[in-house]
């Protein structure tokens, strides 16, 4: 059975063996090793803003955490006293070819878990074939809220919040930092996340600032579109104070530039959700002025932020890449540390290398460290995570002679995220009760 494929692959090791961190950390334990792939966009549209930052992300916390150079509360070499082998795949190509390749990773090339996806779709069509093959699925972005709202998974976790959390801390921030905007529009791509994120926002700016106006007009171009002349145009000529966008990988840059030149940004108060990685790719050409969120604290909203993990992390991706760690580089490490983090509980609450069972146990409800803000499994029976979301206002630094954000707000989850047992868009209808941001 796949739950004891773990278990049976690897050599068990004794009580002893795992008494205190020292033992967990045991260089006897160098030959084991718990095989990973990690799947994220490494073709395509969306690797370069993405995939790759996100890949880079996992692989320099794998390295770290096999080698113990990561500080604490992470510093135990290995996972769970385990070295983590770690490959890579690809997840372009559409929905049917991330299911074959998972099963192909599953089956074939006997992974013990599968860590990654970006994509919306790519996370809906996993999840159920990973309960078909019992094989522990750790989901490192992708947005809906669906996920876990009516499925009840075992297999499944997702260590990124979803869409609701971005969307009403969105929404909070333009009433905290902006004041009132009499009518807002919004451009986003036309799939799930992009229909969601629009929904989710121009719910919470009923809710939250009434005397707005939604436009009748949104723009919905299709993913990948790259050109935006006829939704820029329609754009302009409303009256819309504000524009939400959640366009995130190639999208987002193309729309800036194509935007900047038709004097948009001069005209628009523009919120991004998830484009911060456009901001380092285009320097001085990405608009200052622009609200600014990461999905998170993650990203050009935490480069400042002190704190050992997070200027490790910052420092370790910088030297190592020669570039600084985007949004998905976060996701992707975030992600990680959970599977660390699940992996040394078990280990220590069953005296042994852990298999599936026993991680997933020691994963359901865990609370745990990231890199520059806390996480905790609350929301999906366990397996749904909650944290923290920030957004900012972009500016340059001259001194630096780098982007920058200033005005940084974060909004804790319990004000931007529903309670356990509730449908989000139930509660964001309901005019979000229990939320006292």
């Amino acid at each position: 059975m796949r739950e004891n494929v773990i278990k049976n692959r690897l050599k068990v090791l004794t009580v002893s063996a795992f008494v205190g961190a020292s033992a967990l950390a045991s260089p006897s334990l160098a030959d084991d090793s718990f095989k990973v792939a990690v799947v994220s966009f490494l073709t395509g549209p969306a690797a370069g803003p993405f995939g790759v930052p996100g890949r880079n992300g996992a692989e320099l916390v794998i390295d770290a955490i096999n080698d113990g150079t990561i500080p604490a509360p992470y510093s135990a070499p290995g996972f769970g006293g385990l070295q983590l082998e770690a490959i890579f795949a690809d997840e372009s190509g559409g929905n049917a070819k991330q299911v074959a390749e998972y099963r192909n990773l599953v089956e074939k090339q006997d992974v013990d878990a599968v860590l990654g996806y970006i994509s919306s779709g790519s996370c809906m069509s996993i999840a159920p074939v990973a309960e078909e093959l019992k094989t522990l699925t750790v989901m490192s972005v992708c947005g809906t809220p669906r996920l876990f709202e009516g499925s009840d998974w075992k297999y499944t976790f997702r260590t990124q919040a979803h869409a609701v959390g971005d969307s009403v801390a969105a929404a909070l921030y333009i009433r905290d930092q902006l004041g009132d905007v009499a009518s807002y529009s919004g451009i986003n791509q036309n799939y799930a996340w992009g229909q969601d994120s629009w929904k989710f926002f121009d719910i919470a700016m009923q809710k939250l600032a009434p005397g707005s106006e939604a436009s009748d007009n949104p723009q919905f171009p299709k993913i990948f579109a790259g050109q935006y002349g006829t939704e820029i145009s329609t754009l302009l000529l409303e009256d819309s104070d504000l524009v939400h966008s959640s366009f995130w990988d190639g999208d987002i840059e193309a729309f800036v530039l194509q935007a900047s030149v038709r004097g948009f940004f001069d005209k628009k108060r523009f919120i991004s959700v998830a484009g911060a990685s456009a901001i380092d790719n285009l320097g001085k050409r990405f608009p200052s002025g622009t609200v600014i969120g990461t999905r998170g604290e993650f990203g050009i909203l935490v480069r400042e932020q002190e704190g050992e993990l997070n200027e490790w992390f910052i420092n370790a991706y910088k030297e190592r890449y020669g570039v600084y760690p985007l949004e998905s580089s976060y996701q992707y490490a975030q992600s990680v540390l959970a599977l660390k983090a699940a992996m040394d509980k078990a280990a220590a609450d069953n005296g042994a290398a852990p298999d599936t069972d026993q991680i997933i146990a020691a994963m359901t409800g865990l609370d745990f460290e990231s890199l520059a803000g806390d996480v905790s499994f609350a929301l999906g029976n366990g397996h749904q995570a909650i944290h923290a979301v920030g957004y900012g206002i972009t500016a340059w630094d001259d001194e630096k002679d780098e982007p920058t954000v200033v005005d940084v707000k974060v909004y804790p989850a319990h004000c931007i995220l529903p309670p356990a047992g509730q449908l989000s868009e139930d509660w964001l209808e309901a005019g979000m009760p229990g939320s006292d941001c």
